[in-house]
């Protein structure tokens, strides 16, 4: 209860009152329809590969990816920095190197890289925001890819540059694409969070809408049981 609640200070820093919650659900912005990647990854006899990603608070996004076809995992953790600094606590003073992050293992005869791709910037978070997402503030909580090898790199590379010479969205794209140090899985209160906790106010104003946008604008890929990560009861 003691971890839960410090995840609630810190990654959600919401106002109590209704009010502020109003205040942040309203200034929230909409899932947006983008383009699907014109270049991809090329799909080969592998059944599973895994992607790293980050886009503020690490519930959202793992709970939108939960709910991917052709997803086999999601697992909240810490990328970008070392492992002597993948601890929640550490992460939260912003100045580890670390954003909150998610690793998925996907089958990409099911789900490219590109597709995934396509749904962390359409739904997962808004790649507009610089260093924050939502009520969230800090390095922790940007916008980064972390490839892990060539391919995935060229990839999202291009796709940045596709979708900021199109002008999909209302200002430039901020997201980094940072070279892959290791991902370091969160503690595990904070894995599942979204399926687990879907009355808890920060889940319900913030990141719900975010799988209702998945199921709306990708109806091919949405699948309403997430496939959830198996965590120790510890």
């Amino acid at each position: 209860m003691q971890k839960n609640f410090m995840k609630i200070a810190g990654c959600v820093a919401i106002a109590a009152s209704v009010f502020a919650l109003q205040r942040v659900a309203n200034s929230s912005e909409a899932a947006t329809m983008i383009p699907p990647p014109a270049q991809d990854e090329k799909v080969g006899a592998t059944h599973s590969e895994t992607a790293v990603f980050a886009g503020g608070c690490f519930w959202g996004v793992q709970g939108v990816f939960e709910h991917v076809r052709g997803v086999k995992q999601v697992a909240s953790g810490y990328a970008g920095g070392t492992a002597a600094t993948a601890r929640y606590e550490t992460v939260s003073g912003g100045d580890t190197g670390h954003a909150e992050s998610v690793q998925i293992t996907y089958d990409p005869t099911q789900v490219t890289y590109g597709r995934l791709l396509q749904i962390f910037f359409s739904v997962a978070h808004n790649p507009t925001e610089l260093n924050y997402q939502g009520p969230d503030h800090g390095t922790q909580y940007r916008s980064a890819i972390f490839p892990v090898d060539a391919q995935q790199r060229s990839v999202a590379q291009s796709y940045i540059a596709q979708l900021d010479k199109a002008h999909v969205f209302s200002g430039p794209i901020v997201t980094r694409v940072e070279d892959y140090k290791g991902f370091y899985p969160a503690e595990s209160y904070h894995q599942n969070y979204l399926a687990l906790h879907p009355d808890q106010p920060y889940i319900a104003i913030n990141d719900l809408p975010k799988v209702s946008g998945l199921k709306r604008m990708f109806p091919e890929l949405y699948r309403d049981d997430p496939v959830l990560l198996k965590v120790n009861a510890s």
